[in-house]
């Protein structure tokens, strides 16, 4: 290997290394943006719950037989966005649906919202 490319392999594996040691103590690794009805706070993941009452409504109108489509729609009606600002699509809502029921794995160590 090139000393480059041997910097860059220490680097990146000191920095996954540093990632799992903070997800093991139970703090927010910082693998890209907290999924929707989360943020991070501290360093730590909490409920967001102005999106947790989003994710409710979207769960509320998935139970009643709603379309994605149908769902994304209502929301773009009612002017919630998504965590980035964006109007609603099916996949978005899909997203947050599949982590809502499991199938997509959850970040562990996501904790209450602190009042």
């Amino acid at each position: 290997m090139a000393a480059e490319e041997l910097n860059l392999y220490t680097l990146t594996e000191r920095l996954e290394k540093g990632r799992k040691a903070k997800a093991a103590r139970g703090g927010y690794a910082g693998y890209g943006s907290p999924a929707f009805g989360q943020k991070s706070l501290d360093g730590e993941l909490v409920e967001d719950q102005l999106e947790q009452q989003v994710i409710e409504l979207i769960r509320r109108h998935h139970k009643s037989g709603k379309s994605l489509q149908q769902i994304a729609d209502w929301l773009n009606q009612h002017e919630h966005k998504t965590k980035r600002g964006h109007q609603w699509k099916r996949i978005s809502v899909k997203r947050v649906l599949d982590r809502l029921y499991g199938k997509t794995p959850r970040i562990s160590g996501v904790t209450k919202t602190r009042t």
